[in-house]
């Protein structure tokens, strides 16, 4: 006798709100360490002259651009939030959207990551940087926005067609006469 899991919609979209909770506590976690470890001590250097743990307390957005903005931050990271919330319940339950449902976990993780971090300390804890490059300071939650963003490029540029965007997107559909 075979059996067969038949896993529905609702207990697909609990199980992508159970990765979102356990990706922010991942996040949290290595601030965690980074505070207990890296703060008020040198830079750790992995790779030397390449890659580094060094702790920093950014209070601006990417690349410290918004220094001290934090109500702004708040306000649009939870306005940001809903929205993506909406439209990750609102999706629907075809297997062809599985990359959409990725980039809305990935990008609510990152940014309720970051956002515990301005609302408890007034800052977020940042602590990879590319020595090589001198690239931004970045952490774990950043990671999350950044892959999120990229395969949301990636997705809506060459993978959905407009239909699929309007199935995605609905109120963005365009009117017909």
């Amino acid at each position: 006798m075979k059996h067969s899991l038949n896993i529905t919609g609702k207990s697909k979209k609990i199980a992508g709100i159970l990765i979102i909770l356990f990706l922010i506590i991942l996040d949290q976690a290595t601030k965690y360490l980074a505070v207990a470890h890296l703060k008020d001590s040198p830079a750790f250097e992995l790779i030397p002259n390449v890659f580094e743990l060094y702790y920093l307390e950014n209070q601006g957005a990417a690349f410290s651009i918004l220094w001290g903005q934090k109500t702004f931050f708040v306000i649009i990271t939870g306005i940001l939030f809903l929205i993506m919330f909406y439209l990750y319940l609102r999706l629907p339950e075809k297997n062809r959207y599985v990359w959409v449902k990725l980039v809305l976990v990935l990008l609510m993780a990152g940014a309720v990551g970051n956002l515990i971090d301005r609302c408890a300390h007034n800052y977020v804890i940042d602590f990879f940087y590319f020595k090589l490059i001198n690239f931004a300071v970045f952490n774990v939650a950043d990671i999350y926005i950044t892959v999120g963003a990229f395969l949301f490029i990636l997705t809506f540029c060459f993978y959905y067609k407009e239909e699929e965007i309007d199935e995605i997107l609905p109120f963005l559909k365009k009117k017909e006469k």
